[in-house]
C-alpha cells in the first residue's frame, strides 16, 4: 500500500467545537496516523498519513467536521512521508499543543 502525507489547515467555526478530539477520533477509525492543533488565527492544522482511500475519506470528513463546526474551508498539500524529516509521527494520530502567536 503506498503511504502519502497531506497537511491541512481547516477554517471557520473549528475551535471549541470538539473539532480536534473528533478529527482524532475519524483518523484512527480509517488508519490514519499523523496529528491535530488550534492554531493562534483560530483554525486547525493537521498533518495525516495513510493510504490514498484512507486519505481521501479522512480529507472528506474534514469538510465536514463534528455536529457543532461549521467548516468554511479545508486547505491541502502534500508533504513528505513521515521519515527523519517528521520524527513526531508515530503509528497514532495525536493532540499536539497549540504554537505560541
Amino acid at each position: 500500500m503506498e503511504i502519502i502525507g497531506k497537511r491541512f489547515v481547516i477554517s471557520g467555526r473549528v475551535q471549541r467545537v470538539y473539532y480536534r478530539q473528533s478529527t482524532i477520533q475519524e483518523a484512527k477509525r480509517l488508519g490514519v496516523c499523523g496529528w491535530v492543533r488550534n492554531l493562534p488565527d483560530g483554525t486547525v492544522e493537521a498533518e495525516a498519513f495513510g493510504g490514498v482511500q484512507a486519505l481521501e475519506q479522512f480529507e472528506q470528513w474534514l469538510h465536514r467536521g463534528p455536529e457543532m463546526a461549521q467548516v468554511e474551508q479545508v486547505t491541502s498539500s502534500e508533504i513528505t512521508h513521515r521519515g527523519d524529516a517528521h520524527p513526531q509521527i508515530t503509528d497514532d494520530f495525536i493532540q499536539k499543543s497549540t504554537p505560541p502567536a
